[in-house]
């Protein structure tokens, strides 16, 4: 019998840097999608808050950082990333394991606004996309989540099944960028 071998999205690439960018695929620990049931948005969000020391986020919004982090994945849905969810949340909300269906990737650069401008239908701009900012978008043409998460840092993420376009799609954006210096 063959031995299986748990292996990331994108087979624990190598970080790529392009010009003034740099892509690495990131490990977000254990990935919940966590959504309240019928009147229960309120007690959800104190016992979240309880149970993780995260504030559930607004629309849009992203709380915590590397390791916890909850991020607006959608109308009355959060991505908890990192953490298992604690059991006692199953009063409040339904519970969807989503560890093995998502690719996530940091991109961090001078030049990391320029890039998502290139596959992002979003104003990423410091001005407008703040830290702890999040949407659901298009990347290029795949649906995902992108997030800033620090001045000049985003996550990504996207199915895991396109994960090979994902790293395509950005290295070429990185590579018309770095092109024009």
């Amino acid at each position: 019998m063959a031995d299986l071998i748990a292996k990331t999205p994108l087979d624990s690439m190598e970080a790529k840097t392009i010009g003034r960018v740099a892509l690495v695929e990131v490990d977000l620990g254990v990935l919940t999608s966590i959504a309240p049931f019928a009147g229960q948005a309120k007690a959800l969000g104190g016992a979240f808050k309880a149970a993780h020391g995260l504030a559930w986020p607004a629309p849009l919004r992203a709380t915590g950082k590397a390791g916890a982090r909850a991020i607006w994945f959608g109308k009355d849905t959060v991505m908890l990333a990192g953490p298992e969810p604690e059991a006692a949340l199953n009063a409040y909300a339904a519970m969807t394991l989503q560890s093995d269906a998502w690719t996530s990737v940091t991109l961090t650069g001078a030049d990391v606004e320029a890039v998502l401008a290139r596959v992002v239908p979003v104003d990423v701009s410091a001005a407008h996309f703040k830290r702890g900012h999040t949407a659901r978008t298009q990347i290029q043409h795949m649906n995902g989540s992108v997030t800033r998460i620090g001045a000049d840092s985003f996550l990504l993420m996207v199915f895991r099944s396109m994960a090979g376009t994902l790293l395509h799609d950005l290295e070429r954006a990185m590579e018309s960028v770095a092109s024009r210096g």
